[in-house]
């Protein structure tokens, strides 16, 4: 995620943004997660906002390497011991590289034309086997938030064909609504996929 406009909001928001999530534990899908992953997993948080998932993987025993395009992200994911790495969505290259990968509300901030190419980086830095944690808004077409943070929308058949064209199996699906911080309340949906376990 490269947009100046979003990234700037987040900078000048991140103490608000983590102020409203410092006393939460990890929720259901971060415990489905973790549950989901072999014992010491290398794990990429990418696009990891305070760390506080990242923070919490750590503590459940892994090996955790974070990334965010916000300065002010990295640094307080640093402060609470996460090797948090000032990093783009296309920073990633690395391949069969990683047991799990969590992008819990990350990539909604990339352009529609670039979702493939991140999703096939994805894959290919995943082991055999992984585990890829996607959490997105639900909706059609691109647009800012009243904060003037840039987000694209996916209907779910959207993303499982993308997911399917990638070679992730999609193992879950959970659907909610939440209040995001710029006050809008939205429907999401959260896809479980695997890559499968030969190559």
């Amino acid at each position: 995620m490269s947009d100046p406009q979003t990234l700037a909001v987040y900078g000048r928001e991140a103490e608000r943004y983590r102020a409203r999530f410092a006393d939460k534990g990890a929720d259901g899908h971060l415990r489905a997660f973790l549950d989901g992953l072999p014992d010491k997993a290398d794990v990429l948080d990418l696009g990891c906002g305070p760390g506080r998932a990242a923070s919490l993987m750590q503590k459940a025993g892994h090996r955790v390497i974070a990334y965010d395009a916000t300065p002010e992200f990295v640094a307080q994911a640093r402060e609470l011991g996460v090797d948090a790495r000032l990093a783009r969505f296309d920073d990633l290259t690395a391949e069969a590289a990683f047991d799990g990968i969590w992008a819990n509300f990350s990539l909604l901030h990339a352009p529609r034309a670039e979702m493939p190419g991140h999703l096939a980086a994805i894959a290919r830095a995943l082991r055999p086997s992984g585990l890829f944690h996607l959490g997105l808004k639900l909706g059609e077409g691109e647009e800012r938030d009243a904060l003037g943070r840039f987000y694209t929308y996916y209907t779910e058949e959207a993303l499982r064909a993308l997911l399917a064209e990638m070679g992730l199996t999609v193992t879950d699906a959970d659907y909610g609504r939440g209040e995001g911080l710029s006050g809008s309340t939205d429907p999401y949906i959260i896809l479980t996929s695997r890559r499968p376990d030969h190559g």
